[in-house]
């Protein structure tokens, strides 16, 4: 996904000058193309992510399109004042760049793992959330998020996550995708857990359960429409997010208690205590439940 992102933002920028990018001592074998070409419109802060922030918010005052990249919980947790003040406060069009959203960096611990972001990010006053599902969705919310008023936060992947739009689909901020049909299950996916769910689609219908899949690539604002859509056609749902409480799941039962209609509902999630140990992303992913199977025993417990 961060290839696709910086390929994405290269060609932004050369059409448009207002576009600028600021990191913070990271990025490396990523980043240098954007730098060699753009000298003037590229900045590396260094270590001192809430300056990263204040010059972004100052750069954004005078007309410029501001994208800050760094890693996993660095431009979120480390800033969060002066994105909130700064940024947020003021509505201004800073772009902030996740690489290595959730388990992404698994083996470098807790401090890695960026599994609160989507909660903090899509609390923040006039702040639009994405977690594209795939290289191509990718592409196209950094395109829409250079022209979306105000502030973003786009959360990646780390490197090497499969296509799974073999045609780009219709991207709208705000609007999920409809990957596939089904009437008998719902699968509401975020970010990088987009081919488990497919796979998971795939073994339920060999199994004779259809189950529909959404992208939920927005967070915030959430397609509400399409939530509450599934819940009257399918009458089961499960979010799959590679987060803890707040994200999707949260959001989408939010939605579903004020529509008011009676659903099953499984929210498939980090719970509220620590990852304490370090792993491969994988390997975390299975023991929090955060697999085919895991998705699989969900939906035939509720479909």
């Amino acid at each position: 996904m961060r290839n696709a992102f910086i390929e994405t933002l290269f060609d932004l920028a050369e059409r448009d000058e207002r576009v600028w990018l600021l990191c913070g001592d990271l990025g490396y074998s990523v980043l240098e193309r954007f730098a060699q070409h753009y000298p003037g419109r590229f900045v590396n802060v260094g270590v001192a992510e809430q300056n990263m922030i204040g010059v972004a918010a100052g750069l954004a005052l005078c007309g410029k399109i501001v994208f800050v990249y760094s890693i996993a919980n660095f431009p979120v947790m480390r800033p969060l004042e002066q994105i909130r003040l700064d940024v947020c406060y003021h509505n201004l069009p800073v772009k902030i760049v996740s690489v290595g959203g959730g388990l992404a960096y698994g083996p470098a611990g807790y401090s890695h793992h960026a599994i609160e972001d989507l909660a903090v990010m899509r609390s923040m006053p006039n702040m639009t959330v994405l977690a594209p599902g795939d290289p191509v969705e990718t592409r196209l919310a950094t395109q829409a998020i250079v022209s979306q008023p105000g502030p973003c936060y786009l959360r990646l992947g780390k490197a090497g996550e499969p296509v799974i739009h073999v045609t780009p689909p219709a991207f709208e901020i705000g609007k999920a995708i409809f990957y596939r049909e089904g009437r008998d299950v719902t699968l509401i996916s975020t970010g990088g857990m987009l081919q488990t769910v497919v796979t998971a689609a795939d073994q339920l219908r060999e199994a004779g359960c259809a189950a529909r899949v959404l992208s939920m690539h927005t967070v915030q604002p959430l397609d509400e429409a399409a939530v509450m859509a599934a819940a009257r056609e399918t009458g089961a749902l499960i979010t799959v997010e590679e987060h803890g409480v707040g994200g999707l799941g949260s959001a989408v039962g939010e939605t579903l208690a004020r529509g008011g209609w009676p659903v099953k509902f499984v929210p498939l999630r980090l719970t509220h205590t620590a990852v304490s140990h370090a792993d491969s992303q994988e390997a975390l992913r299975t023991s929090l439940g955060l697999s085919v199977q895991g998705i699989v025993a969900a939906a035939r417990s509720i479909s």
